[in-house]
C-alpha cells in the first residue's frame, strides 16, 4: 500500500509539472502571436484602433530614460474629415498649452499618428514658440517617416529636450 501511495504521489507531481510547462508554453505562444500581430503596420489610415495597437508598443519600446509614471502620448488623426481636423485642432491647443506651461524633467512626450506629415506638422506648430532650454531632461519621441524627422528635430533641439525618432 505504501508503494502505491508513493507511486500515486510521484505521478501527481509529474502531472502538475507537465501541466505547468504546458501553461507556460501557451503563454509564450500567445505573447509571440500578439507581438507578431502588433508589428504589422496598418494600411488604412482611418483605422484608429489598428494604428493605436501598432503605435502603442513602439512608444513602450522607447520609454528608457523616462522618470515619470507615464508618458504624454499625443495621437494625431489623419485629419481627412471635419471631425478629424477638429480633433487635431484641439490636440494642437492642448500641446501648445503644455509647451507654454513647461514640462518637468523626466517626462516623455510622444507624437504618433497614421500620417507622418500631419503628425510632424502638429509637433512643429506646437513647439514653434517654445523658449530655448525650457525642456531640459524631457524626452520628445516622434514616430513617423524619415522624411519628416529633420523638421521635427529642428524645432525640438533648441528647447533642450532629448529628441528620439522611430521609423514607422
Amino acid at each position: 500500500m505504501r508503494k502505491f501511495a508513493l507511486i500515486a504521489a510521484i505521478a501527481l507531481t509529474a502531472g502538475l509539472a507537465l501541466a505547468g510547462c504546458s501553461k507556460h508554453a501557451d503563454e509564450q505562444d500567445q505573447a509571440s502571436a500578439q507581438q507578431a500581430k502588433a508589428v504589422t503596420k496598418p494600411t488604412d489610415v482611418n483605422d484608429t484602433k489598428a494604428w493605436q495597437a501598432y503605435l502603442g508598443p513602439l512608444v513602450q519600446k522607447n520609454l528608457q530614460g523616462m522618470a515619470a509614471q507615464q508618458p504624454y502620448v499625443y495621437f494625431i488623426t489623419p485629419g481627412q474629415t471635419d471631425d478629424g481636423k477638429a480633433m487635431n485642432d484641439r490636440q494642437l491647443q492642448n500641446v501648445q498649452d503644455t509647451v507654454a506651461r513647461g514640462v518637468l524633467p523626466g517626462n516623455l512626450l510622444a507624437f504618433v499618428g497614421p500620417v507622418s506629415a500631419t503628425t510632424a506638422d502638429l509637433a512643429v506648430a506646437a513647439f514653434k514658440d517654445a523658449k530655448p532650454g525650457t525642456f531640459k531632461d524631457v524626452i520628445v519621441l516622434f514616430i513617423g517617416d524619415k522624411a519628416d524627422e529633420q523638421r521635427v528635430e529642428d524645432v525640438i533641439k533648441p528647447t533642450g529636450a532629448t529628441f528620439r525618432f522611430v521609423q514607422m
